[in-house]
């Protein structure tokens, strides 16, 4: 549904997005996860059409937005941030006017004004001028145009921003109700938004597509945290191969710390035991053996310090 090819953009000498390539397909909901500065909303401004890219292309359904941006835009739906509302308007003058952007008139964009009103709980607020709403219900306009003509591609920049706990239970409903029919990408800074909500998790560090995963697969858990009095476990860990289910042994910072990585279609617990085996066989003893907990915000964390691991690196070997 969604490609993205090599796609970067440069402001004057800083490069903000570098080489940036996905597919996304249609119903799926991912996360576009990165620290302040990373990149992201310059992605989602290229993906809307808003920003030009520098290099690379956005295609929906092979169609480049850089060819159609007119078209393509009328079947995006986008909030950014921190949404340009007119404060001075009323919700109904506000939500007719981004109906009208959008191309749709008559029945039509009286239908989906009511239906929009009707997803975001607005109904009491139609008269109500923008300026005087909270932040969680002017949350709740942006969303409502976003949504206007049921587009194809669902763009939310922070989008439970502002709401209380009934009022995001509310919008992560709304948002795998549009699912059904669109593709969403989903930008936070909460952890559980992504978990929650999400299929795929793409994380942008300093520009650059660090991480591309699956949540299924981020949750299993492929690897074995070892403590043991054994100082020769890598050796006597090195004898047993892939049959038993170790793919590779890594040793940790601390003495005696080790993280095994096991085969893709290797069972934990058998694996685990043969590893207990061997090491009593060996004379040594055990202070741990368990499976290393992976969740999204552990793989955040891992990015964030590799990245300051090599920068290290590389400082080291300039001097």
């Amino acid at each position: 549904m969604l490609e993205v090819t090599h796609l970067s953009r440069c402001y004057g000498d800083f490069k903000a997005v570098d080489g940036v390539s996905f597919n996304i397909g249609k119903g799926e909901i991912v996360g576009l996860l990165g620290h302040n500065g990373a990149g992201k909303t310059t992605i989602m401004k290229m993906l809307s059409g808003y920003l030009e890219p520098d290099t690379g292309s956005v295609k929906i359904d092979g169609i480049s937005m850089a060819d159609k941006p007119k078209t393509l835009q009328r079947q995006l739906g986008y909030l950014p941030e921190n949404l340009p509302v007119y404060g001075e308007m009323t919700v109904a003058d506000y939500l007719d006017y981004a109906a009208s952007l959008k191309g749709l008139d008559g029945q039509e964009k009286i239908d989906e004004i009511r239906r929009a009103l009707t997803a975001t709980e607005l109904a009491d607020k139609l008269h109500a001028r923008i300026h005087t709403l909270s932040r969680g219900y002017k949350q709740r306009v942006g969303v409502a145009q976003a949504i206007l003509g049921r587009p194809r591609l669902l763009i939310l920049d922070e989008p439970t921003n502002g709401l209380d706990p009934t009022q995001t239970r509310q919008m992560r409903a709304l948002i795998k109700d549009i699912a059904r029919e669109a593709t969403v990408i989903l930008s936070t800074h909460i952890m559980q938004e992504v978990e929650a909500l999400c299929d795929r998790v793409l994380i942008i560090h300093r520009g650059r597509l660090a991480v591309d995963e699956n949540l299924d697969q981020l949750r299993r858990a492929n690897s074995i945290l070892l403590e043991t009095s054994a100082t020769d476990a890598r050796e006597v860990l090195g004898r047993l191969g892939k049959e038993d289910g170790i793919e590779r042994i890594e040793p940790q910072k601390s003495a005696g710390q080790f993280r095994i990585l096991l085969n893709e279609d290797a069972n934990l617990r058998s694996a685990s035991a043969v590893i207990a085996r061997t090491l009593i066989a060996a004379g040594g003893e055990l202070y741990r053996l368990q499976p290393e907990q992976r969740d999204l915000e552990s793989l955040f964390r891992q990015v964030n310090e590799n990245s300051k691991d090599e920068k290290t690196e590389a400082l080291d070997n300039a001097a």
